[in-house]
C-alpha cells in the first residue's frame, strides 16, 4: 500500500502524534510519500527520511491530510483529477471534513487496512476564466467567491445562469458553494445547509444592500457567469482559501468539474453525526 501525506504548521505536540501515526503505517508495510510542504515543516524526534511524491500520484492508494479542514482543502489541490480517496486526521478541533480525531486514529488505521470503509463522492466546482487564474488549480471543493477590495463601497455582481440573468447583486460580494461548502462561508452569510449528495450549487450574497435578496439553490448542471462593477477596478476572487486579484475586464464562469473528491468514510463517522457535533444540535444548556 502506498500512502501520500500532507500537512503544515505543526506544533511540537502534533509532531509527536504524527510521528507515532507514521510508525503505525510503516509497521503495516505501507510506503509513505509526503508533500514538500510536509517535509519542510515536520520535525520528527528521530532521523527519519521522508520521500516526496513530487506530483506523481498515479500509484497512490490513499491520501492522508494532517491538520484541519483548511489542510484537507489544500490536499485536494494536490490530488486534482486523480480522485485518490482522502482521509482527514484532525490535529486540532473536529472539522466538517477532517473528522478523525486523535483518539480515533488507531481504529481508523485498522479500518483502512481491513478495507472497512466507504467512499463518499463530493462535487467539485471549476472556474473557467479569461485570463486563466490559479495556475492549474482552478477548482474548489467548498466555494468560489467574488469580493470587493480596497474600498468600503459595495460592488455590483451581475450573475447569469445558463445565459439568463439571475440577479444583479449590490453587496460586498457573492459566494457560489458546493453542498460540501454549504457548511462554510456560505453558512455564515445565511446560506442553507445542503446534503452532500445533492446535485446543486448555492449562490449566497455577502451583506447584500437589499434585504429581500436571499440565497438560491441551483442545479450543478448549470453554468454560472459573472460581470463585476464597482468604484474600485480591482476585486478579489477565491477558490476555497486561495485568492487572486482581478479587474473588471475578467471573464468568469463556474461549472461542475469533470471529477469528484473521494472522501473516506469510516464506521461510526457520518455527515449527520458531524453536523450534530459541530452545530450542537440536540443539546440544551439547561440540562
Amino acid at each position: 500500500m502506498r500512502i501520500a501525506i500532507h500537512g503544515r504548521d505543526f506544533q511540537q505536540k502534533s509532531s509527536r502524534f504524527i510521528e507515532k501515526t507514521l510508525a503505525q503505517f510503516r509497521e503495516r508495510g505501507a510506503e509513505i510519500l509526503v508533500s514538500e510542504k510536509f517535509q519542510k515543516h515536520f520535525k520528527p524526534s528521530k532521523n527519519i527520511r521522508l520521500k516526496t511524491f513530487d506530483d506523481h500520484l498515479e500509484q497512490i492508494d490513499f491520501f492522508i491530510s494532517f491538520g484541519g479542514d483548511g489542510t484537507l482543502l489544500e490536499s485536494v489541490t494536490y490530488i486534482g483529477m486523480h480522485e485518490i480517496p482522502i482521509l482527514g486526521i484532525n490535529t486540532g478541533r473536529l472539522g466538517f471534513l477532517a473528522t478523525i480525531g486523535r483518539d480515533d486514529v488507531d481504529s481508523a488505521i485498522d479500518s483502512l487496512f481491513k478495507g472497512n470503509y466507504k467512499i463518499e463522492s463530493r462535487t467539485v466546482l471549476k472556474l473557467v476564466s479569461d485570463p486563466k487564474l490559479f495556475k492549474g488549480t482552478s477548482f474548489a471543493l467548498n466555494d468560489f467567491t467574488i469580493m470587493k477590495k480596497d474600498t468600503s463601497s459595495m460592488i455590483t455582481v451581475h450573475v447569469m445562469v445558463d445565459g439568463a440573468l439571475l440577479n444583479s447583486y449590490w453587496s460586498d460580494g457573492i459566494i457560489v458553494a458546493t453542498p460540501t461548502g454549504s457548511t462554510g462561508y456560505s453558512l455564515s452569510c445565511g446560506g442553507p445547509l445542503v446534503y452532500p449528495r445533492s446535485e446543486s450549487f448555492i449562490v449566497t450574497p455577502v451583506s447584500p444592500h437589499n434585504l429581500t435578496v436571499r440565497p438560491i439553490i441551483l442545479s450543478d448542471s448549470s453554468e454560472i457567469t459573472f460581470r463585476i462593477e464597482g468604484r474600485s477596478k480591482k476585486f478579489l476572487v477565491s477558490l476555497d482559501s486561495r485568492f487572486e486579484t482581478v479587474d473588471d475586464t475578467i471573464q468568469l464562469k463556474i461549472k461542475k468539474a469533470p471529477f469528484k473528491v473521494q472522501l473516506l468514510q469510516l464506521p461510526g463517522h457520518h455527515y449527520f453525526n458531524t453536523l450534530r457535533q459541530k452545530l450542537n444540535w440536540g443539546l440544551d444548556i439547561r440540562n
